[in-house]
């Protein structure tokens, strides 16, 4: 077996020195900031994008954007794949950072950029839990975060489209779920888990005192989506508008001063996952995603059409849902192993 030595994070030349960076560009990078959130783009992307500009002009020695040399996008992008050996959707999540840089802070146009080493895409199976395992799991949670793993396991939510609930987004008439501006900023219904209703209104009562004593206080804003607090600014202290599950403490914005209580921070029911599935003794490799897979896998192992597993997860195309088919154990228990028939 022919062994190699894996170059150690700290000599590796795309480091991110963040410190470094913010001070010597940081009027850059708050220009790309506004950029990015003058098109709405989510928070989430916005880090992403901005992540990547830290290690891009670290990766060429801390040289203005301005002064980046021709074919400097291809270079990186063909470091990562062969040095540091990315995944194909890590490599493609850069090369959309980079490209928004050229194109919409710098504008400039990237040109060509197609030759380069392409990161070789890997198909995995989703991990996903029999349905003994999830509810193991669940049992092994307790309080909100409980809650929120029936919501992700029952609805198949996403981490974030869980966290960002709003009061509105759940009917509890039909029985469904409004997931708002999901992954793509598409927005999709899918099912409520009628066993949970009574759990959910209970702490609905709770998240209601707490908004009125916030507003008591002169405070209980919440953060709008931006096509909101264009047309309707007022509407941030609205009971419907308030997140499902708020975070214990009011946040302050640094720049306006402005008051308001954000949703729970998304590690803590990503601790609470791991935490539980240590607790249930389960053997594999548990997230919150996880919970999302299990909810596809099990619909269609109760004859749920592909199509409709498509509707309820948000997929463009039905090739992103046909993975499921792959882990749902709907024809193994009519055939035997050979082994058994020796």
């Amino acid at each position: 077996m022919v062994s190699r030595r894996l170059t150690p994070d700290s000599e590796l030349p795309d480091r991110p020195r963040k410190d470094e960076v913010a001070a010597k560009y940081g009027e850059f990078l708050e220009k790309m900031r506004t950029e990015i959130r003058s098109r709405h783009y989510s928070p989430r992307t916005e880090e992403t994008y901005l992540g990547w500009m830290v290690r891009f002009i670290s990766f060429h020695g801390l040289k203005s954007p301005e002064e980046f040399p021709a074919g400097a996008m291809n270079e990186y992008l063909q470091y990562l794949a062969l040095r540091r050996e990315v995944s194909a959707s890590t490599q493609n999540q850069a090369l959309n950072a980079l490209v928004f840089m050229f194109k919409h802070v710098l504008k400039i146009d990237p040109g060509d950029f197609g030759d380069y080493a392409v990161a070789k895409p890997r198909r995995r199976m989703p991990i996903v839990l029999t349905k003994e395992e999830a509810q193991k799991l669940l049992e092994a949670m307790s309080g909100v975060c409980r809650l929120m793993g029936y919501l992700l396991y029952g609805s198949g939510l996403r981490l974030m489209e869980c966290i960002r609930l709003r009061v509105m987004d759940i009917d509890f008439g039909s029985c469904q779920v409004l997931v708002r501006d999901g992954k793509g900023r598409k927005d999709r219904v899918t099912m409520f888990p009628k066993c949970c209703e009574d759990s959910l209104k209970d702490h609905l009562k709770g998240v209601k005192a707490l908004h009125e004593k916030d507003l008591a206080n002169g405070f209980g804003k919440t953060v709008l989506p931006h096509e909101i607090e264009n047309t309707d600014p007022s509407a941030d202290v609205r009971w419907g508008w308030q997140y499902v599950f708020p975070g214990n403490r009011l946040t302050v914005d640094q720049k306006s001063g402005r008051v308001f209580r954000d949703h729970i921070h998304q590690t803590t029911l990503q601790v609470a996952v791991k935490d539980a599935s240590e607790k249930a003794g389960l053997n594999k490799q548990v997230s919150c995603h996880v919970l999302r897979h299990s909810f596809a896998t099990h619909l269609l192992e109760n004859g749920c059409n592909i199509r409709e597993v498509q509707e309820l997860l948000g997929h463009s195309s039905v090739a992103t849902t046909m993975i499921y088919t792959h882990v749902a154990n709907q024809s193994v228990p009519n055939i035997r192993s050979p082994l058994d028939g020796l």
